[in-house]
């Protein structure tokens, strides 16, 4: 018997609130796997971003191992191709790793006449990585701010050019640093730029790379390199570096409960967004891809990939934006 809902209820848990005189009633859920329906054929598109690729990808596979006949195909240039995309009506399917932006929401308005939906379907904790053999032990995001923009609009006096402004000594003091980062096409590059580089400017000096894999695979190329990228792109080579929020506080490392809790200065949802008129249901086979990746199965294979699973709570609440 197929369960609509994708939760199992699994807990009650009584307890008296603060200055309350009754007991409340807290309710625990468990995720419940995917079930395979009948009459599911035809096929999707999906077009956007590239922190997204492997996870569409492996998404799209196992969900055609349910159901051969169907076909999917994924194209992940980055998250400013999504909007268009859907807005052309190109791809059922706009993976993002930023928000849309308020002009990109009002062009599909005009087009359709309503918003496009938005799903959250995984959590990334967007990290700073080195050189697996760079000895730095934790960064904060003031510093992260001065190492890749001319701008340091987040507070840091000085510019940060070699790895002795950041207090590494002996031979690491005097090497340069290398900088990678993400094209202006991807979502990554304008979260990093909104949330670590206080909108500030990055230096002409980062080595922009077409893709989050070719970011690591550049910073395991170089013991001098830094850059970002999101955790589920992680290698051998790499090492990714705890962050504070300020100078002083505690630095965290990206995990999933530090990024579940938001610890982590960079955890940041991902997300799917789809064209749904507000009063009528998607297509059978929209709605199944999507209530699979929103369901255990789904979440478990993000797990796998390297990100973080949303909470069960999480989970129902964009389950019901697909009904």
């Amino acid at each position: 018997m197929r369960l609509f809902w994708p939760l199992i209820l699994v807990a009650l848990v009584g307890f008296h609130a603060p200055g309350s005189s009754r007991a409340e009633v807290q309710t625990e859920y468990e995720l419940a796997g995917y079930e395979r329906v009948s009459g599911i054929s035809g096929s999707l598109s999906s077009i956007g971003s590239d922190s997204l690729a492997n996870l569409m990808t492996f998404w799209t596979e196992a969900f055609k191992k349910i159901y051969p006949n169907i076909n999917i195909q994924v194209q992940a240039p980055g998250s400013s191709s999504a909007p268009p995309a859907l807005l052309e009506g190109t791809a059922d399917f706009g993976p993002m790793s930023r928000l849309m932006k308020d002009l990109e929401i009002a062009a599909f308005e005009r087009r359709y006449g309503y918003a496009p939906t938005v799903v959250r379907v995984a959590i990334d904790a967007l990290s700073v990585y080195v050189h697996r053999d760079n000895p730095i032990e934790f960064l904060s995001l003031p510093q992260v701010d001065a190492i890749f923009s001319v701008s340091r609009r987040c507070g840091a006096l000085d510019d940060v050019a070699v790895w002795g402004d950041l207090g590494l000594g002996g031979v690491w003091a005097a090497r340069p640093i290398q900088f990678y980062g993400r094209n202006s096409v991807s979502g990554t590059y304008g979260y990093f730029k909104q949330n670590v580089l206080c909108s500030g400017d990055f230096k002409n000096t980062v080595n922009e790379q077409p893709g989050s894999a070719s970011v690591v695979q550049a910073v395991a190329s170089s013991i001098t390199g830094i850059g970002y990228s999101g955790i589920g792109y992680r290698t051998s080579g790499v090492r990714p570096v705890p962050l504070a929020l300020e100078e002083g506080l505690e630095p965290y490392s990206a995990s999933s409960v530090s990024a579940s809790e938001r610890s982590y200065p960079l955890s940041r949802y991902l997300y799917v967004y789809m064209n749904k008129r507000p009063d009528q249901s998607m297509t059978p086979l929209k709605t199944e891809f999507m209530r699979f990746v929103l369901s255990e199965t789904g979440q478990a294979i993000a797990h796998k990939d390297g990100f973080i699973r949303l909470s069960p709570r999480i989970a129902l609440r964009e389950q019901q934006k697909i009904q």
